[in-house]
């Protein structure tokens, strides 16, 4: 049990809090404590009849069955490996940060949930945390199952084909992909190769709470460098492949 109780301790803040709720919640659900028609989120329900746990319920819950049980199981690992890595990597000691890439996804993912009928949010939420982590390490070579290896950039259209295959699904995923682009994009991708403006920024209450630290446990990941050309530079731009950042 101690060794348990070191690796829960070891798991970065608030990847932590995320993994809690989304392995607590579904098993109270499992053991019947509660009905999951109080966690999905839904337009009417929330808007007209002021339940508004909902979007915050359904980014934990996920509906638990025998049928669904390793699929829970798949998503928490997810969470947890992909998570962590982001978090102790480009946004090492930078918990606030992390913290609002999480709220504006999640933020994001209700919206696009509510007009899709997507009942519960743990699958695109987990999977656009997924897809930010393999844009900031593309070239990483990544293991799958059967011990097939791949670069990271391949690992969210891979899970897409995977879940359309065995659950007939597929559109969570797409969901999270979408979202996870969509912050990439407006966070490193446009500031930084277009010279566009920062539309992001850490609202200042999440610093109150969660203030930088130095030092940490460094993972994988680091932000893109900035690609534009400063005035007066006629070299080349380094557009070639670029080096492995890690192993998985």
């Amino acid at each position: 049990m101690a060794d348990i109780g070191d690796w829960y301790r070891g798991i970065p803040e608030i990847t932590k809090y995320w993994f809690t709720g989304s392995v607590v919640l579904p098993l109270l659900g499992r053991f019947g404590l509660f009905s999951p028609y109080y966690m999905a989120i839904e337009w009417n329900l929330l808007v007209y009849k002021f339940q508004i746990w909902r979007p915050l319920t359904a980014l934990f819950y996920f509906p638990l069955s025998p049928q669904t049980g390793f699929h829970w199981l798949l998503m928490l690992y997810f969470l947890y490996n992909y998570s962590s890595r982001t978090e102790t990597g480009v946004f090492d000691g930078r918990p606030a940060d992390y913290l609002f890439m999480l709220i504006f996804n999640w933020l994001i993912c209700c919206g696009i949930a509510m007009a899709a009928g997507i009942y519960f949010l743990l699958e695109p939420m987990v999977l656009s945390v997924l897809y930010i982590w393999c844009q900031l390490n593309k070239d990483t070579i990544v293991s799958f199952w059967f011990g097939t290896q791949f670069k990271a950039m391949y690992l969210p259209w891979i899970l897409v084909g995977f879940n359309m295959v065995l659950r007939g699904g597929g559109m969570n995923e797409l969901v999270g992909i979408l979202v996870g682009h969509l912050y990439f994009f407006l966070m490193f991708k446009y500031p930084q190769d277009f010279g566009g403006r920062s539309f992001l920024t850490t609202p200042q209450i999440l610093y109150k709470y969660f203030p930088n630290r130095v030092g940490g446990v460094h993972g994988f990941g680091t932000a893109p460098t900035n690609r534009r050309p400063q005035a007066g530079d006629d070299r080349p731009l380094p557009w070639g492949r670029g080096n492995a950042l890690g192993g998985n």
